[in-house]
């Protein structure tokens, strides 16, 4: 039996793979994509060979390896890019370690290249005052002004990710009592925000089944949200105290 050229793996690993079995999102599609297409670009100067004529067997940890310091050391990537590349070629060759067995060695010594160490920077928030200042440059005498100051009031009340944020549209947002954003999150999880704030401790909401939330506040449940209905059912004395289960000893 032939084993599967490297350009029909690519292509079944984008087509089949992500899209058909997986169902990731299109920012997911969009990453891989150009974790390839500097991939091969890097290989055909290196190379001397064009991407329809590369095989598998040209992907060996060692070219990875000077491909991944290739996007540190020139092109000026972050670690944290750096890693998400590797996580792209991880999940390649995965795919390919369940399609074609033949390769399997090459795939295990692939998948044995460790992700790279960072240290995380502590997150900044920005007080009322910066939060102020930052709501008044937009001009609101102009459509753009409004648009944009419209945009920063909702992330900065939600906490939406820009890529959730940008993804909204109008029928999106519930006013009036109850109001609230729907959108969808990572993997496709349906995600819903609201502003109340108690005694500084945010309201957590999550979806326990269709288009019914539960709300929480700390470590307890206040009641369920209906999305159609935008009435939330409080649940009797939330606050009493939890009953543990006994120990079977």
């Amino acid at each position: 039996m032939i084993a599967a050229s490297f350009p029909s793996l690519l292509q079944r690993f984008f087509t089949e793979r992500l899209l058909q079995h997986r169902q990731v999102s299109p920012h997911t599609i969009a990453s891989y994509r150009d974790t390839f297409r500097l991939l091969l670009r890097f290989a055909a100067d290196r190379l001397h060979r064009a991407p329809s004529a590369m095989k598998i067997e040209d992907w060996h940890p060692a070219f990875l390896g000077t491909f991944l310091e290739h996007l540190e050391q020139t092109r000026g990537n972050s670690t944290r890019t750096r890693n998400s590349r590797l996580a792209a070629l991880h999940s390649f060759f995965r795919y390919v370690a369940l399609t074609e067995p033949a390769h399997a060695l090459l795939c295990q010594q692939v998948l044995a290249m460790p992700s790279k160490r960072y240290s995380r920077k502590p997150i900044a928030f920005l007080d009322r005052t910066e939060i102020a200042a930052l709501l008044a440059s937009p001009d609101p005498s102009t459509w753009i002004g409004r648009r944009d100051r419209t945009l920063l009031a909702v992330a900065i009340q939600t906490g939406l990710r820009v890529s959730e944020l940008i993804r909204l549209r109008r029928t999106d947002v519930a006013l009036g009592t109850g109001a609230h954003v729907r959108c969808e999150g990572r993997w496709n999880r349906g995600k819903i925000n609201v502003s109340t704030v108690f005694a500084g401790q945010d309201v957590g909401v999550r979806q326990v089944s269709d288009r019914i939330w539960l709300v929480s506040f700390m470590d307890y449940d206040l009641g369920y949200f209906d999305d159609e209905t935008c009435r939330l059912e409080p649940i009797d004395n939330p606050f009493k105290p939890k009953v543990l289960p006994m120990s079977p000893e």
